[in-house]
């Protein structure tokens, strides 16, 4: 897109493009910061969500200790903004991925998971080699059953493997209980939460028996946020994409607080019928995965479908004036997924471009 002076109205806006609300926006970012800090927790956001150095450091200024990423490629693109303190909460396998994550070890405070020795030897070889250390947390099952070790002994068993590698920093612990965020009734939402916490709590006790550091216990993402946070042996919340305020969160998950802020600027381009509208937005500019977009300021049109390159609206009666060249914004049901399909993105505080943010972390995978 061609460069847009700042202070221009959002209506001056080629589409498709993805807007972000700052006052709603920055609503969010307080909510979620006031939620951690009441109850006595470290926050660590996560920023696979939003890819964006601008927004990471509006966390850390709101209090964050440090940042969350999903991929080695995200944390380095942090790094190389000057962000220093960076949990990788995945875990690295193959060599050319433990040299990069040792290198990065020189230009910024990492922490790297485990679940397995395979995975810490060639790690602690090469931090030897390059002369640095590694702070590391084992990664813990606790009922999403993909990554993460068995809670226990096999745990323990780990985390003192990794205790005697020259080149590794053990921690503590982790674990994601995003197995739960769906869980529709709020009273076993709330126990299982604490089910999985104590999964957590166990083996920090055991850690702490066989005489091994568990400074760190992290878990939590904005689906557990109000419940994870009340959890006592979680010491930090990775919890960040609630930033945005996604129908996904608060529809979805039932998270309160919070206020949806993220939007794909669309226009009409053709009105087949009086109950139809056809956007230049599809799939290529806002993912329907896991949550449909909303349509903003219009309560009786809904998204019907979305192919490649269009949206197509189901309107009904208070929603049948819209013309062709008409604009219109359709909230991102769930950002983690749409934000990837941008360069930049455009804030507006009102109606005006406040600032362009760009996604450097963009298409980062590896």
């Amino acid at each position: 897109m061609p460069q847009i002076p700042i202070g221009v109205e959002k209506r001056q806006l080629d589409t498709p493009v993805l807007c972000l609300d700052l006052e709603r926006f920055e609503h969010n970012l307080a909510t979620m910061a006031q939620v951690v800090s009441t109850a006595g927790k470290a926050w660590r956001p996560h920023v696979k969500g939003h890819k964006t150095t601008a927004i990471a450091w509006r966390e850390l200024g709101e209090g964050a200790v440090g940042i969350t990423c999903a991929k080695l490629g995200e944390a380095e693109v942090l790094a190389a903004a000057g962000i220093r303190n960076i949990l990788v909460a995945n875990v690295l396998a193959g060599p050319r991925k433990v040299e990069r994550a040792a290198a990065l070890c020189r230009s910024c405070d990492l922490i790297l998971c485990c679940d397995h020795f395979a995975q810490a030897e060639p790690l602690a070889a090469a931090c030897r080699r390059l002369g640095v250390t590694c702070r590391v947390l084992v990664d813990i099952n606790i009922g999403m059953n993909r990554t993460g070790i068995r809670p226990g002994r096999d745990a323990v068993d780990l985390g003192q493997a990794i205790d005697r590698l020259p080149g590794l920093q053990l921690m503590g612990i982790m674990g994601y209980e995003g197995h739960l965020m769906r869980v529709a009734d709020p009273v076993e939402k709330a126990q299982r939460v604490q089910d999985a916490m104590g999964i957590l709590e166990r083996c920090r006790d055991l850690f702490h028996r066989g005489g091994l550091r568990c400074d760190i216990v992290s878990a939590g993402g904005t689906g557990t946020l109000y419940l994870t946070s009340q959890c006592p042996a979680v010491t930090e919340l990775q919890a960040g994409g609630g930033v945005f305020g996604d129908p996904l969160y608060t529809e979805g998950m039932g998270v309160t607080g919070l206020v949806p802020a993220l939007t794909v600027l669309a226009t009409v381009i053709s009105r087949p019928d009086l109950d139809r509208a056809v956007l230049d937005a599809g799939r290529k500019a806002v993912n329907p995965d896991l949550c449909l977009p909303l349509v903003k300021d219009h309560p009786e049109a809904r998204v019907q479908s979305l192919s490649a390159e269009h949206a197509v609206l189901q309107l009904g009666p208070g929603a049948q004036d819209l013309r062709i060249g008409d604009q219109v914004e359709l909230i991102v049901g769930y950002a983690d997924f749409t934000t990837p399909l941008h360069d930049e993105f455009y804030c507006f505080r009102g109606d005006r471009l406040e600032a362009v943010w760009p996604i450097w972390a963009r298409a980062r995978l590896q």
